[in-house]
């Protein structure tokens, strides 16, 4: 096994997107806390050299990605893809942790970055460099466990499965340079977006919730990146209250402290549900992919997960953004439910 005393140099391959980096930090977090000495390079895609200096806490420096056959995350060059590998070779780990996936295109390339040390996952007869260090892709694992799991394995204690999402002075006054119409608690949050359509809930149906949600009293805010603008205006179209639009307009830091100081929030499962789990905000998740029990935030007594391909059901999920609202709420908030209670009876 490995002799931590002598690990100076750690590189972790994880060339994917926010969640997926989200969900690793618990196991990064015992990494760091294994070898607090050492270096440790992000090897990812170009957009997370921001997400190292976020968790600059355990990571020391970025490796942009060059992309590799069979990966679809990015395009690649054979020509950057042998320089990297020279450049990779050129900086002797001491460690090198595959979490990218089963290890079934990647593990011949972390092998040729001929660190003292490689360790990761393999899948049935595929190939890993080492029989000792790497283990069998716990496929049906939680994301978050299945990379403790890897930890476990090389006798690294584990730190705890909390997500994090550090806040910053820059999220702070990109937050307040929005000057947004809004108060804390006294909006929720809708993110009808996705990067892939087969993960997005239909905008009629968050139209819907947002309803229900303004019947309440409450502002609604679409976020979303300006990619998603189409999207955010079908929701916002389907609607029949006012929402707020601040799709476009956010960085991530200051969509995190929108969130973080929303009532609750409704979203897809993605990156920012894994936002809201690591800053422990009230709300509803719909699983579109059929895999909740892979991505589905672990706190559920905060965020609650439906998983829409085995539960279609409206009346579900206006009963559990109904009680994610209801949670510690003020006597006027009470009173405001009530009155809107009695209407729906009425009515």
């Amino acid at each position: 096994m490995i002799n931590f005393q002598h690990i100076r140099k750690v590189a972790v391959l994880r060339a994917l997107q926010l969640g997926d980096l989200l969900c690793a930090i618990p196991a990064i977090r015992a990494l760091r806390r294994q070898v607090p000495h050492a270096v440790i390079t992000l090897i990812g895609l170009p957009w997370a050299d921001a997400f190292v200096r976020r968790f600059a806490h355990y990571f020391d420096r970025f490796e942009p990605f060059p992309g590799y056959p069979g990966l679809p995350e990015r395009s690649y060059s054979v020509r950057d893809i042998a320089s990297f590998i020279t450049k990779m070779q050129d900086e002797s780990f001491d460690l090198v942790l595959q979490l990218q996936g089963n290890g079934s295109i990647v593990n011949p390339l972390v092998a040729l970055f001929g660190g003292k040390y490689t360790a990761g996952y393999y899948q049935g007869a595929g190939y890993r460099p080492s029989d000792d260090l790497f283990i069998e892709y716990p496929s049906h694992a939680h994301e978050v466990y299945r990379h403790l799991l890897l930890m476990q394995h090389l006798n690294i204690p584990q730190q705890g499965t909390q997500l994090e999402f550090p806040i910053t002075g820059e999220d702070k006054d990109a937050f307040t340079a929005l000057q947004l119409p809004i108060r804390a608690g006294d909006y929720v949050c809708i993110h009808p977006g996705s990067r892939g359509a087969w993960r997005q809930w239909p905008p009629s149906a968050f139209a819907r919730m947002a309803d229900h949600c303004a019947a309440l009293g409450y502002d609604i805010v679409i976020t979303g990146t300006a990619d998603e603008m189409p999207l955010v205006m079908e929701v916002s179209r389907s609607m029949r209250h006012k929402p707020i639009i601040t799709a476009g307009k956010t960085s991530l830091g200051a969509l995190a402290l929108l969130l973080k100081q929303a009532r609750a929030v409704l979203s897809n499962c993605t990156g920012v549900s894994h936002i809201a789990s690591a800053l422990n905000i009230p709300g509803v998740i719909i699983s579109m992919d059929g895999e909740p029990k892979r991505w589905g935030p672990l706190n559920h007594h905060t965020l609650s997960t439906i998983d829409w391909t085995h539960t279609p059901d409206m009346d579900l999920v206006e009963e559990q953004l109904t009680s994610k609202l209801k949670t510690a709420i003020s006597p006027l908030d009470q009173q405001r439910f009530n009155s809107v209670d009695y209407v729906f009876q009425s009515g």
